[in-house]
């Protein structure tokens, strides 16, 4: 079911048969994830949702109607500070958080018992 308080987007992107598509969607079926748009085109037989991954070199824009210009961006943020955190948490061993690291991480890689004969 669609929530018409999200808001429409508007994508024109360079389709290979088609030229230059325009395509209106609910914002709800429109995301960016991996250098792609991922758009929701319609649906199969077994009622499973149809994704078009359209590389972002193929876009041309996209215009979003938002609630509030400042919810769009927290909801950004706090997408890219739960991306950080899970990256933090692999780089230093998934535990809990309680020897979460404050600073910046840094990763030696030179090894001090180095053997110039490989």
């Amino acid at each position: 079911m669609v929530d018409e308080e999200l808001g429409e987007a508007t994508i024109v992107y360079e389709d290979p048969d088609d030229g230059t598509v325009e395509k209106n969607v609910q914002n709800e079926h429109i995301a960016y994830f991996q250098d792609h748009w991922l758009v929701k085109v319609g649906e199969d037989d077994e009622g499973r949702d149809v994704v078009r991954r359209i590389p972002a070199t193929r876009v041309y824009h996209v215009e979003r109607t938002v609630e509030r210009f400042e919810e769009e961006v927290k909801t950004i943020r706090d997408q890219v500070q739960s991306f950080t955190d899970d990256l933090r948490s692999r780089l230093l061993g998934g535990g809990d958080g309680s020897d979460e690291q404050t600073g910046p991480l840094s990763i030696d890689v030179e090894n001090e018992n180095h053997d110039d004969n490989r």
